[in-house]
């Protein structure tokens, strides 16, 4: 017998977590009126149709989470029927469960047929695999990447608790090539994410505190006059590394500041007229307070440009910081941390997640948004092409980490606020309005019809 779950529309369903054994089929529908479900895997991310029936393969014991609104359903079922029939999540509370293991599935193999009925079930849409795919629609390198990201991930929870979506986030900014800017209050593990990252990798660390005092050559480093071979000796800064934290950038010199475009840009850095190149991976995670303004030097919109995302950590939950102290009882969970991949598999992951497909439908959504955002009456700056580029190259890497070849609008607007905001500026009249970047940016998306992606 075959269970059913409906998905409410305005409801935002995902199955985070996969299955080790496949016991049970259960039909999930999106109601009538619309709505996005998931398929599983590690991370949801397959857009439903309205009344279009898709199947899924779940185990016995396996966790189910999903958004409703704003507010986070995690519901934890063991035992058979998994699902009673027409269940609706968008009364569901949010209790805390515990995860399983996760095991990546082939979301794009056709169902069987219904039991009795002798008819197929309708499979679901998708856009059409690119040539060189396999029968999972995932090229090997594409698969690769999604197994990196995960082994990555999984491991950086070990020291980072509830922060999926920001570790998520980070890995499309440096699978993209790009910088983020984290702007959070002062200890919420923005320190901690960078070292965690470059511990999974076994990747160099290097941290640069700054202050109004620090000069462009602390950063890029000098040449120094050698007495005993009366030359000039390069004493390269902590910029040549391959993880960059700036703590505190804003507190440093415009001058300073700018010591890091460069290297942003370029991956190298040109000190007494010679250029040094910096070995990839580089990442820059450059961290602000938002709240304490005093003897700051605010980044100009040409450098807040550079960043590829702006985003913040937040808060933990009291679930989240009673683990978080049973993790550092006896150590720091980042001193136990080894890694689990390579510098080099990283590099090859961000040259697969280039070939990933991106419909030329897709491709004019993501130049409708950005458009909008350069005509819309509460803002005096939109989106520069740099900013149409990073939306492409998210895209694409958020589409090769939930282990697909091609580019939905689903991924386009899960990355579209982290990659937007800080690349717009109000006008001030709408800040007397109360209007910020992320309510634009939700209009203007409400406005543009999504397209609709099919083989």
């Amino acid at each position: 017998m075959q269970n059913r779950l409906i998905i409410r529309h305005g409801s935002h369903f995902g199955l985070w977590d996969g299955v080790k054994s496949a016991t049970q089929k259960c039909r999930v529908q999106a109601a009538a009126d619309g709505g996005i479900c998931g398929l599983p895997g590690w991370y949801d991310g397959w857009q439903a149709e309205a009344a279009k029936d898709v199947w899924v393969t779940v185990s016995e014991s396996t966790e189910v989470s999903g958004y409703h609104g704003r507010f986070l359903i995690s519901v934890h079922f063991v035992g058979l029927p998994l699902f009673s029939s027409a269940n609706d999540f968008s009364n569901l509370s949010n209790p805390t469960t515990p995860r399983t293991e996760c095991s990546q599935l082939n979301s794009q193999a056709p169902p069987p047929a219904e039991s009795g009925s002798g008819k197929p079930a309708a499979p679901a849409k998708s856009v059409a695999s690119p040539r060189g795919a396999n029968a999972a629609g995932q090229p090997a390198d594409v698969a690769l990447v999604s197994e990196l990201s995960k082994r990555v991930i999984g491991n950086v929870e070990n020291a980072i608790v509830g922060k999926r979506k920001q570790l998520v986030l980070s890995m499309v900014a440096w699978l993209s090539g790009g910088h983020i800017l984290l702007e959070d209050v002062p200890g919420v593990a923005k320190t901690m994410l960078a070292r965690a990252l470059a511990k999974s990798l076994g990747c160099h660390f290097k941290r640069v505190q700054c202050t109004p005092d620090l000069l462009p050559t602390d950063v890029t480093g000098t040449s120094i006059f050698n007495q005993k071979t009366s030359e000039f000796e390069f004493r390269p800064g902590p910029v040549f590394t391959q993880i960059l934290l700036a703590d505190e950038i804003n507190r440093a010199t415009p001058r300073t500041q700018a010591s890091l475009l460069e290297a942003m840009a370029e991956s190298r850095v040109t000190v007494d007229g010679k250029s040094y190149s910096l070995n990839p991976p580089f990442l820059v995670i450059a961290t602000q307070n938002p709240v304490d303004h005093e003897g700051t030097f605010p980044l100009p919109e040409a450098q807040l440009d550079r960043f590829l995302m702006r985003f913040s950590l937040g808060y933990p939950s009291v679930e989240e910081e009673m683990r978080m102290l049973d993790l550092l009882q006896f150590q720091h969970p980042v001193d136990a941390m080894t890694s689990v991949a390579t510098a080099e598999q990283l590099v090859a992951a961000q040259q697969a997640i280039r070939a990933v497909h991106v419909d030329p439908r897709v491709r004019h959504y993501l130049l409708q948004i950005v458009h909008q955002t350069r005509h819309n009456d509460n803002l005096a700056l939109g989106g520069s092409p740099r900013a149409t580029i990073a939306l492409f190259r998210c895209a694409q890497a958020m589409a090769a980490i939930r282990g697909r070849a091609y580019v939905l609008p689903d991924d386009v607007k899960k990355i579209i606020a982290p990659v937007m905001n800080h690349r717009l500026i109000l006008r001030p009249e709408s800040r007397l309005r109360k209007l910020t970047t992320e309510k634009v940016l939700e209009e203007i998306l409400g406005e543009i019809a999504v397209p609709t992606i099919s083989t």
